[in-house]
């Protein structure tokens, strides 16, 4: 019996509607609602890093899921990262896909790049997070990091606070800085600021979007009743981790395998206790409250969930399906040894 599965472009993810960020949130949002109801099968991703016994020029990331409820779809993300390619710009630092299955017959489905799907998941986590614990009437945020999760992080802040008014962006690279602003001109104001903690005092969400491996968010930068979004491991200063009265991840099975991670740091340390560590589905779930007064701080810090991207993807492969879009292939004409 013949088996055939569906190849998409990145054009073709993009055709499907991986730009659609309230979709995006809207289907994020459902995997953190599953989660809570022990729908999903996560595994801490497996990471390694090349050459062996060097400094790390590459990282690659095998990312298996299985979603359950109406989803009913196992896949896989394979992710990896060069920083020859961050150093040249010639290709993306980050090249990604994703492989979906069929939970019966177990045969493939389909294969999709999955760069766009992890940028949008990506800030889309943070989106979700802040619906619940971002302030109410938050009219300021302070970006840090001009990049692709800088670009969906803009668009989900967009999405999800109606009452934003204006962005305080920041990066090393001021050209970048000055060309993701003009990407938005018209929809949102976005001040250029020339040092982080311009950008950051007096926001009423501070998100950080960088590939640093050094905090640079100082605790007396961060206001009372602000929202601190962290997308790295460790970019805001233990003390701003302190300071949050509500700390909030996607997952801390995955977080607790990054030994980057300035709040595994400090569950480590004895610091911080992981009973005080909530995953963002228990407060989408309403088992843990989101923000709750005017003058709390909340924290909310990504490790990154292969589970958005395989729900993304189940979603993009089926509206691929009904447009027509994508490369039909052929895994092989009749099977061997059956």
């Amino acid at each position: 019996m013949k088996t055939e599965l569906l190849f998409m472009k990145q054009e073709d993810v993009i055709a499907a509607g991986a730009l659609d960020m309230q979709k995006i949130l809207e289907l994020v949002e459902k995997v953190f609602y599953l989660q809570g109801h022990e729908q999903i099968i996560n595994p801490p991703k497996t990471v390694f890093g090349i050459p062996i016994g060097e400094e790390p020029q590459s990282h690659f990331f095998s990312m298996p899921v299985y979603i359950g409820g109406d989803v009913n779809r196992p896949g896989i993300k394979w992710a990896a990262e060069s920083k020859t390619n961050a150093k040249t710009g010639n290709l993306p630092m980050g090249i990604d896909m994703i492989i979906l299955s069929d939970p019966v017959t177990v045969q493939p489905v389909a294969i999709m790049d999955g760069m766009v799907i992890t940028a949008m998941r990506t800030a889309a986590a943070a989106g979700v997070a802040a619906k619940y614990l971002a302030p109410d009437d938050a009219k300021v945020a302070g970006l840090v990091g001009a990049g692709v999760i800088g670009r969906t992080m803009i668009m989900a802040l967009k999405e999800v606070i109606p009452s934003l008014k204006q962005i305080k962006l920041c990066d090393l690279n001021t050209e970048k800085a000055r060309n993701l602003a003009d990407e938005f001109k018209g929809e949102i104001e976005i001040i250029l600021s020339d040092n982080v903690e311009n950008a950051v005092s007096g926001a009423d969400i501070v998100a950080t979007m960088t590939t640093s491996k050094k905090p640079f968010v100082k605790s007396e930068w961060v206001k009372t009743g602000a929202m601190v979004i962290q997308m790295s491991s460790y970019e805001v200063e233990a003390g701003v981790v302190e300071k949050s009265d509500k700390i909030v991840v996607d997952s801390w099975e995955q977080m607790k395998e990054n030994e980057l991670s300035i709040i595994n740091q400090l569950v480590k340390k004895g610091s911080l206790d992981e009973k005080d560590i909530w995953s963002l589905s228990k407060v989408v779930c309403g088992t843990k409250p989101g923000r709750e007064n005017k003058d709390e701080i909340t924290m909310f810090s990504s490790r990154g969930m292969g589970s958005l991207d395989i729900i993304i993807g189940d979603y993009l492969y089926k509206e691929a399906m009904k447009k027509g879009l994508g490369q039909r292939l052929v895994l092989w004409d009749e099977a061997k040894w059956v």
